[in-house]
């Protein structure tokens, strides 16, 4: 879309936009170099080969291409372990089973970011019906949030923890929450600190829309398991589906019995088809994560230009995939949505309306025509219809579409006369 075809308004913002991305060029240039490097020598030290592409069927059993997509991501993430399997169906189902064979009843479990993600409030017994959750099955639950200055506030933690407490919940992301997104700095620091203060509790990340924004990974700083979806950062785009555990071997083998089941864990799962998309995304992922991160930092100077609140701003260091910016009404959330929908390579001619989503207390509006359904690695928008009416955008598998989303959107906002 050309210059001249755009409100003045719109058209200073894309600029400005441009000029955020150029000046974190460098920057961004040796996170996505180091991440390359770091996945090139994985996939080698796996000795992954040809026939490692082809899948299995049945059990599963001696898949020799699942084994070496575990070592890779494994090495990836500087865990002794991993398992990936495109068997689970989102993120939270990744980190609902990590969390099963970790908790037994009469523990407990404290979140140190913050109440979690909608999604796994349910997990969790905190929404719904309950049915099947940590808390029917005796395991309890606190949340200590944030400082003022977005750090895990060590003195409530400590203050927080019990005899029984058996894991602390960390979640990189922000999320739908208002604050900001953990960098693995923060995280690092946390660690260390529980490793003095509360060796015997084990540390948990939610690591969904932060792998390889950064140099480092939770496994590198120490954390005992982590968890994510394929269809964000590590699928590369490519993966269909699926998720992963990664961590210290005895712990992600209890989180495969609980994935399976006790006696058959890791052994068993046919990879089907999907071995080579799985391998071929992850070796990619480097390469989209490093655009999806341009992508968004054109966002958060773009929407500000314009006047809205974003988090987080374009020149804060990032460590996740994820733009929020506030737009103030359920109209303009609306009409943002139905701009990047208009964006989209698939669907783009669908309006988008929000509706129920299994999960989620609120109606949820979302955007994206994605070649994979949700796949937020590629580009989606999305937000809970209720105030600040705040529009979460993630991934992009290439920052000149995402450019284009973003400003078909403003559009639809100029068009309407709500900017």
């Amino acid at each position: 879309m050309k210059a001249e075809d755009l409100p003045q308004t719109v058209a200073a913002a894309a600029a400005r936009g441009a000029e955020a991305v150029r000046a974190q060029a460098e920057r961004l240039e040796k996170i996505a170099a180091h991440n390359h490097r770091k996945m090139l020598r994985a996939f080698q030290a796996a000795r992954v080969s040809a026939h490692h592409l082809h899948g299995s069927t049945g059990y599963g059993l001696d898949d020799a291409g699942r084994a070496a997509l575990d070592e890779t991501l494994a090495a990836v993430l500087g865990t002794e372990s991993a398992l990936v399997r495109h068997q689970f169906v989102s993120g939270t189902h990744a980190i609902a089973a990590a969390l099963f064979g970790l908790l037994r009843p009469g523990d407990h479990a404290l979140s140190v970011s913050g109440l979690p993600y909608d999604t796994l409030l349910p997990v969790l017994g905190l929404a719904g019906a309950g049915r099947g959750s940590l808390r029917e099955w005796g395991v309890s639950f606190a949340a200590v949030p944030l400082s003022g200055e977005g750090r895990v506030d060590l003195a409530a933690v400590r203050a927080a923890a019990r005899p029984n407490t058996r894991l602390f919940l960390l979640q990189r992301s922000a999320g739908y929450a208002a604050r900001p997104s953990l960098p693995m700095a923060e995280i690092t620091r946390f660690i260390a600190w529980a490793r003095e203060h509360f060796p015997r509790i084990y540390v948990f990340v939610d690591n969904c829309y932060g792998e390889l924004v950064e140099e480092t990974e939770p496994g590198d700083a120490g954390a005992d398991l982590v968890a994510g979806s394929l269809i964000k950062n590590l699928g590369g785009t490519l993966a269909p589906t699926g998720g992963y555990i990664a961590g210290r071997r005895e712990l992600v083998e209890r989180a495969a019995d609980r994935f399976a089941a006790p006696g058959i864990g890791m052994e068993v799962g046919a990879s089907l088809d999907l071995q080579r998309l799985m391998l071929q995304g992850l070796y990619f992922s480097p390469l989209t994560v490093a655009e999806a991160v341009k992508g968004m930092i054109f966002t958060a100077a773009f929407w500000a230009e314009l006047g809205f609140p974003v988090r987080p701003a374009a020149e804060e260091a990032r460590t996740d995939i994820v733009q929020a910016v506030e737009l103030g009404s359920a109209e303009r959330l609306a009409a943002f949505c139905r701009g990047v929908q208009q964006g989209s390579p698939i669907d783009a001619h669908v309006r988008p309306e929000a509706a129920p989503m299994p999960g989620y207390a609120d109606e949820v509006l979302m955007a994206g025509g994605t070649f994979i359904q949700g796949a937020t690695a590629e580009f989606s928008a999305d937000g809970p219809m209720r105030p600040p009416y705040t529009a979460y955008m993630q991934g992009g598998i290439s920052a000149y579409y995402t450019r284009e989303a973003n400003i078909l959107a403003a559009r639809q906002l100029w068009a309407q006369g709500l900017i």
